[in-house]
């Protein structure tokens, strides 16, 4: 196939078997090699999706180095080693998807956005929330006004586990929420402040103290605030974000799988002192089908293959949501200060 780009796939842990899968599906791609650490991950993958005999297994990055003809590397290993091996695929010339966040660090983030561009490459995030069909839908309901006048907006996200060791849960799992609440708004936060709670892993050398519970406040230009909750040890798994309006609210229900996308109406009615509702209905909107994922891996190699960046997630959004993190991550040490930041 003429238009067919050779993909490799760094990491093939919980995530990165999803981005192997969608990538074998893709008729678009030939996935010519798969790197992993671990051997025996590799030799699950090799039978689980009967890969040709063609198809590098390595546990070494730089044996691509010895794949003729790669085009571009989907990265999903851990946060903490993505800037070193994303900075090394854009200097070695390829494309990248890189699993989120895109680094640990804005400096790093935005070194990196510049040596794509310096080298005519693409460098896209799988912030795949912004490929959801209930979350673009739910951008169009708010920016065509059908909320009203914008009041304020809400999150949670909640479950029980996976803990994780190399970051806490406010960069485990605010990045989603955050990323909604910009797409929908078309903004960007210029103040946040955050607060949290420590119960599993300690102040030590290594964790220097993982929040389980995230208590996060955004605030955007024209004065809209959202707030989001976050917690790794709640054994009420949620995962529900909403606008309010002065006409209605928004309502975005990750479990309700056959209906997660619902628009609330419902507005107040001044009678003397009194506050009567009215106009009050529900509507369950329609959405479109589709993976997430797969439309993420399917943005990538359209972006590679017109050389043209994603508007949607972009290097850049990365970077962006990275800076936000940062924000709030200074904010928690200092208990709650707000912090400010330039947009």
């Amino acid at each position: 196939m003429t238009n067919q780009i050779k993909i490799a796939v760094i990491g093939i842990g919980r995530w990165g078997v999803h981005l192997l899968r969608n990538f074998l599906a893709d008729p678009q791609v030939n996935v010519v090699a798969v790197v992993d650490p671990h051997p025996e991950r590799l030799a699950v993958v090799k039978q689980q999706f009967n890969l040709d005999e063609n198809v590098v297994l390595t546990t070494q990055c730089q044996d691509l180095k010895k794949v003729p003809g790669l085009t571009g590397v989907a990265i999903a290993t851990p946060a903490s080693t993505h800037y070193a091996l994303i900075k090394d695929a854009l200097q070695q010339g390829y494309h990248v998807l890189a699993e989120k966040p895109l680094t640990l660090n804005p400096v790093e983030c935005r070194e990196l956005c510049q040596l794509a561009e310096q080298h005519h490459l693409i460098l896209m995030v799988d912030h795949t929330y912004l490929f959801h069909p209930a979350v673009e839908r739910g951008k169009t309901v708010v920016q065509a006004g059908k909320l009203g006048d914008l009041r304020y907006g809400y999150a949670t996200r909640t479950h029980l586990g996976p803990v994780r060791q190399d970051v806490d849960a406010l960069w485990d799992l605010a990045i989603h929420d955050i990323a909604i609440f910009n797409a929908w708004l078309g903004q960007i936060p210029v103040k946040v402040q955050a607060t949290g709670t420590v119960w599993l892993q300690g102040e030590d050398a290594k964790t220097r103290g993982m929040a389980d519970l995230v208590w996060l406040t955004l605030t955007y230009p024209d004065g809209f605030q959202a707030y989001i909750h976050l917690c790794w040890l709640n054994p009420d798994k949620q995962r529900r974000l909403g606008i309010v309006g002065s006409l209605g609210s928004l309502i975005f229900d990750e479990m309700l799988r056959s209906s997660p996308l619902t628009l609330l109406y419902g507005e107040f009615e001044q009678q003397g002192n009194q506050f009567i509702p009215v106009n009050q209905r529900q509507e369950v909107l329609e959405l479109e089908p589709g993976e997430p994922l797969g439309r993420v891996c399917s943005c990538f190699v359209v972006s590679v293959l017109n050389n043209t960046p994603s508007k949607v997630s972009s290097g850049w959004v990365g970077t962006e949501l990275v800076e936000i993190l940062a924000a709030l991550t200074l904010s928690l040490q200092q208990g709650g200060k707000p912090v400010f930041l330039d947009v």
